[in-house]
């Protein structure tokens, strides 16, 4: 089941790259992530959970919101911009780089310190990094793809720290973490869409991709994520989470053509294994802490 919901999450980027087409980036990630927070807000109502929604102080409220703004206003949002501008398999790169970011970021907020073995996850990243992109030539098309990838992966970064933060203290149940924090994300997401897009006449086909990443791969995914994560060890969904590093390629070649010279593939490789170091040693290191 867990290898199998990072396949469904991998495929949400083809019905992405097949859905910008016709669909605003911003419009097609408010929508998105504004039903899948109907879905998940129904089935808060009609669980006992509903009563602790409640009792949420007004500071976690905030910071829920904030979190929203981040998370999915943030890094959602840019990543759909993103790929109208971009390959999939570039942007699945870039990405990859927010556990890098994290690990710099840790530092500063949460006095952690990068060991050696991390180090060495930083540098194989940026090789790989550098490898994939060698010569560093971006045509002009693809600058605001690459520019709002960046802001992608350091407000991905930020909101995984503050994600952490609020999650570790396990006071609130993650359906209310996600449905307060989804809620003002994709509010923020449509609310800045009219201001900067035009309304599209959206066909069926449009629609029925929505409604299918809404549901199936948003609020039913992340229902039956939360289930297995509570069989599933940290380490164990850090590296199957990784497989989406492989799997969309893998899409991207398959559905849209797009191609991987031999340097790419090597420099996308070295990227996943150090960013995964990165990952694995600092879950190796909380979960010493916590036992």
């Amino acid at each position: 089941m867990p290898r199998f919901m990072h396949f469904l999450w991998a495929t949400s980027w083809i019905f992405i790259k097949i859905g910008l087409n016709d669909i605003p980036p911003i419009i097609f990630a408010g929508l998105r992530y504004f039903l899948a927070f109907l879905v998940l807000l129904a089935v808060l109502l009609f669980s006992d959970r509903k009563r602790e929604i409640r009792n949420l102080p007004k500071k976690m409220w905030g910071q829920l919101i904030i979190l929203g703004l981040f998370f999915y206003a943030g890094t959602q949002g840019t990543m759909f911009v993103a790929l109208a501008y971009l390959p999939a398999v570039t942007v699945n790169l870039l990405w990859s780089f927010s556990s890098v970011v994290v690990a710099f970021l840790g530092i500063v907020w949460l006095s952690e310190r990068p060991t050696l073995f991390q180090w060495s996850g930083i540098g194989l990243a940026i090789i790989g990094a550098f490898i994939y992109f060698y010569p560093v030539t971006i045509p002009q098309a693809q600058v605001i793809g690459v520019i709002v990838s960046v802001v992608g992966v350091l407000t991905n970064a930020i909101s995984s720290i503050m994600g952490r933060s609020i999650n570790r203290s396990e006071k609130y149940p993650s359906l209310i973490v996600t449905v307060v924090s989804m809620g003002a994300g994709s509010i923020a997401l449509l609310a800045t869409s009219l201001f900067i897009e035009d309304i599209p006449a959206m066909s069926v086909k449009s629609w029925l991709i929505i409604i299918w990443l809404a549901i199936v791969n948003t609020a039913l995914a992340f229902t039956l994520w939360n289930h297995t994560l509570r069989t599933l060890t940290a380490m164990e969904s850090s590296i199957i989470n990784g497989t989406m590093l492989i799997w969309i390629p893998i899409f991207a070649i398959l559905f849209f053509g797009e191609s991987m010279t031999g340097k790419e593939v090597i420099g996308l490789i070295a990227a996943g294994i150090g960013t995964l170091i990165v990952q694995l040693r600092r879950i190796s290191k909380n979960a010493t802490v916590e036992a």
